[in-house]
């Protein structure tokens, strides 16, 4: 484990919020995905579950994809100004499976506040770490999905929506397409 395991499901989840900000078709489009992403990655705490606190999600996306795209210092100013836009106050607490972790905010705290807490106090982790590699583009042509990469080896190149598959059929078809093409007489 690179971190522990609130800080990996953490950022697994802001991946996960931000993959749902696709360019071609809207992958939040209404409260009852935005119910089913949240139960998917076991948020808890008080919810309205109408088109406001859906669209306060939906804003907070691209804020969260930039934690992606920014250096050292650049994250650090985010991560300080999503604390701060929250008045975090880290508290170590215990509910349902979980074992002791920290909370930030309150329960009763906007959903999409929550959400942007939780991604950056995960961040703080990764910022006094060192393990800014670890997060990635997806490395497929087609793909601007973002990547958390918590293997060991630190290998992982593809976001989980089949890009790496997807591209290993396409060399291995490349391959095979090398491998039958004719050759000229005499070669």
């Amino acid at each position: 484990m690179v971190f522990t395991h609130d800080t990996e499901v953490a950022l697994a989840a802001a991946a996960a919020l931000v993959n749902t900000l696709d360019r071609e078709q809207e992958l939040l489009p209404n409260p009852a995905t935005l119910d089913e992403f949240v139960a998917t990655w076991g948020w808890t705490g008080e919810r309205d579950h109408d088109d406001a606190e859906l669209q306060a999600v939906r804003d907070l996306r691209p804020r969260l994809r930039r934690l992606w795209e920014l250096d050292e210092k650049g994250i650090v100013h985010l991560v300080n100004e999503l604390l701060s836009e929250a008045n975090a106050l880290p508290q170590l607490v215990k509910h349902d499976q979980w074992d002791y972790h920290l909370h930030a905010t309150p329960s009763q705290a906007p959903l999409s506040t929550r959400m942007a807490v939780e991604a950056a106090m995960a961040f703080v982790d990764v910022v006094r770490a060192k393990e800014l590699s670890r997060l990635r583009i997806c490395a497929a042509d087609d793909c601007v999905s973002v990547v958390v990469d918590l293997s060991k080896n630190r290998s992982k190149r593809f976001c989980d929506g089949g890009c790496g598959n997807r591209t290993a059929v396409a060399a291995y078809r490349a391959r095979k397409a090398k491998d039958s093409s004719p050759r000229p007489a005499g070669v």
